[in-house]
């Protein structure tokens, strides 16, 4: 230990003022700047969460990219088509029901109009997110060409979970956005190669695969009796227009059964 020298202001002599014994913090490391603030930002656990979960997200929708690749190739569609088709509409509900309508035979225009139908919700997401990201400018167009079920669905957690948070909003529904555009579009670039090797879909019987698909997807919404019974009326209104109108028309003639439905509520 080295004793105090007795020379010095005992005032600011380092060994008997602690104060005086800290020292200033390098450039670059000043509380709440610098390397600190991106080690606590590193450090959030929410905001990891969120990102985590946008990942996740991503990666499970990629999965279904590869088969709406494949099927868009079994309905007749080239492989540039089917990537066009998931750059420009990017909506999955939709593009499966655009390739049933196609693979089936039906025409552009009632394939055009049934993904529409399907597609006219993220309107009403676009409603509910605009309050929520406040955007303007080209952020705005962008935002809206990805508002889709997955980056509403965890955009809008945030905002309920964490409401004294927007910055994990925002973090949520981009990061989302983010992840299932890139994989989405990857995935259905492979699958429509994939498709495209194996030659005639019908060697395979996936020239009915977009219908069951499209079932696929449907089936878990039918939890309570009213949308069974709707979905039922919608069935058989189409089973019945099949014989009489091309291909595409039953499905927008089913599409009414639920409009009517919906117009007359509970």
């Amino acid at each position: 230990m080295v004793p105090p020298d007795p020379d010095a202001d005992p005032e600011t002599d380092p060994a008997t003022d602690p104060a005086a014994a800290q020292t200033d913090p390098p450039a670059g490391r000043a509380a709440g700047t610098g390397t600190d603030r991106d080690a606590e930002g590193a450090g959030d656990p929410a905001r990891a969460a969120v990102l985590r979960q946008a990942a996740s997200i991503g990666f499970a929708t990629g999965a279904y990219g590869i088969s709406f690749g494949a099927l868009a190739v079994a309905a007749g569609l080239t492989v540039p088509q089917a990537c066009a088709l998931s750059l420009l509409m990017f909506t999955g509900g939709s593009q499966f029901a655009f390739v049933g309508v196609i693979g089936a035979g039906g025409g552009a225009p009632a394939a055009v109009a049934t993904a529409a139908l399907l597609g006219a919700r993220n309107g009403f997401y676009g409603l509910q997110m605009a309050t929520l990201l406040r955007l303007r400018g080209p952020r705005r167009l962008l935002a809206a060409h990805v508002t889709i079920d997955e980056s509403t669905a965890v955009g809008t957690a945030q905002a309920s979970v964490h409401p004294d948070r927007p910055d994990l909003t925002r973090t949520g529904f981009w990061a989302t956005a983010a992840a299932v555009f890139t994989l989405w579009n990857s995935a259905t670039l492979a699958g429509a190669l994939i498709g495209d090797a194996l030659g005639d879909p019908r060697r395979y019987g996936l020239d009915a695969a977009a219908a069951a698909a499209f079932l696929a997807l449907l089936w878990p919404r039918l939890r309570d009796g009213r949308t069974r019974a709707v979905a039922a009326g919608a069935v058989l209104v189409a089973a019945v227009l099949v014989p009489v109108l091309p291909p595409g028309a039953p499905v927008l003639a089913a599409a009414a059964v639920a409009l009517v439905a919906g117009w007359r509520g509970p």
